[in-house]
């Protein structure tokens, strides 16, 4: 695997590029704004850009409108944003962007070696690795909910499925069994309308629905 991150704290950034060269995972460009990003990923097409929120010159959100505008230049880019708050708007965007391999974790959750390197995998792979914090802002935010058809124990499932975890871990957090929990998808995937498809794929629209709600 081959990465680039944008990181303007130089501890953090060589602390992150350690982590992941201990995992074998090459890290082909380190930056510390939003233009060496755009220049990186477009050079070297990496299959995971790792974003800081807060980037050079006015430290506010230069790193999330360099992740979209990343996306935008390399169409499927996998993007995981680290931050150590919720920037809604463009959190939304870049969640929301009817693709996979998306990824918003605080910045505390790094500290957590082996749960960061999952989440690395994972939105490198396709899929997503929501913070449950980012969740609970984003759906706090009042806007219109096409999910009602859900029933309370269905959306607590695709909250769970937002937050990257597998059947397995969700039948786990919630005392069910494996066949409950496949039962809930399938008829997630029903209300929504998600016709039959790879699995994972459909797995990635779902959340982003969710997301984008």
């Amino acid at each position: 695997m081959r990465v680039v991150i944008a990181e303007d704290a130089v501890l953090l950034r060589a602390g992150v590029t350690r982590l992941l060269a201990d995992e074998g995972i090459e890290t082909v460009a380190a930056v510390d704004n939003g233009d060496d990003l755009l220049g990186a990923v477009t050079e070297h097409r990496p299959n995971l850009a790792i974003v800081d929120v807060r980037m050079p010159p006015t430290f506010t959100d230069e790193g999330l409108r360099a992740a979209l505008a990343a996306r935008k230049a390399v169409p499927g880019l996998p993007v995981l944003v680290l931050s150590q708050y919720v920037e809604e708007s463009y959190a939304v965007e870049l969640l929301s962007g009817g693709a996979g391999g998306v990824g918003y974790l605080l910045k505390e959750r790094v500290a957590d070696v082996a749960e960061f390197l999952d989440a690395v995998r994972r939105v490198a792979g396709g899929g997503t690795a929501i913070d449950p914090d980012v969740i609970a802002q984003l759906m706090a935010r009042g806007r219109k909910n096409p999910l009602d058809a859900l029933t309370a124990r269905e959306s607590e499932v695709l909250g769970l499925m937002a937050q990257g975890l597998s059947n397995t871990a969700i039948a786990n957090s919630l005392v069910v069994s494996h066949g409950a929990v496949e039962k809930h998808i399938g008829n997630i995937f029903s209300k929504l309308g998600l016709e039959a498809s790879a699995e994972e794929h459909r797995r990635v629209r779902a959340v982003l629905t969710y997301l984008g709600r």
